[in-house]
This record gives structure tokens, sequence and C-alpha cells, in this order.
């Protein structure tokens, strides 16, 4: 089993100079899974990241958490369809090739 490097919240949020509760929202809203663990809080480092970028978007682009939200909802929809493209091309890619 694959063990799991967790990051304190507290640390996080003293680096980046965000609130707590700042990380709490972007749970609320489905983007950071928080970590409980012997009564304190933590990310995975995987999502670091994925925390970064809307730290970002909050701090130096001054955008409100609904606005991260929208995003957030946003690249990953883009990513998706990205993905779709890339499946989609594999294919047509594999049949050009039975044809030939």
């Amino acid at each position: 089993m694959a063990t799991r490097n967790l990051i304190q919240i507290q640390q996080v949020c003293t680096h980046c100079g965000v609130e707590i509760s700042f990380i709490h929202s972007l749970h609320e809203l489905g983007h950071i899974e928080v970590i409980v663990e012997n009564d304190d809080q933590f990310i995975d480092e995987e999502q670091l990241r994925t925390l970064e970028k809307m730290i970002y978007f909050h701090s130096e682009l001054q955008i409100n958490l609904e606005g991260i939200d929208a995003i957030a909802h946003l690249l990953h929809k883009i990513d998706s369809l990205q993905q779709e493209l890339t499946a989609t091309r594999n294919k047509l890619d594999a049949f050009s090739r039975e044809q030939a």
C-alpha cells in the first residue's frame, strides 16, 4: 500500500499567507480534501499544486471563492475534453492503420 505524504494545513497557511477558513471553504466546495488525524488537519501532497493555484487566484488576482469555483470547474472540463480528444485521436489513428 502506498503511503500518503501529508502536509499540515497550518504550515501551508503560514507559508502562503492565507487563513485556514479559506482552505476550509475550498474543502466545502469540493476542491480540496482535508484529512483529520489526531485532531490535526492535513492535505495530501498531491493536492498541493491545486491548492497553490487557488491561493494564487485568490491572493494575487483577487478572485473570490465563487470565481475560483467557476475557474476550477472550467479547468476540470478542459482537462476532460483534452483526454477525450486524445482518446478519439488514438482510436482514429488505430482505425487508419487498420485500413492501410
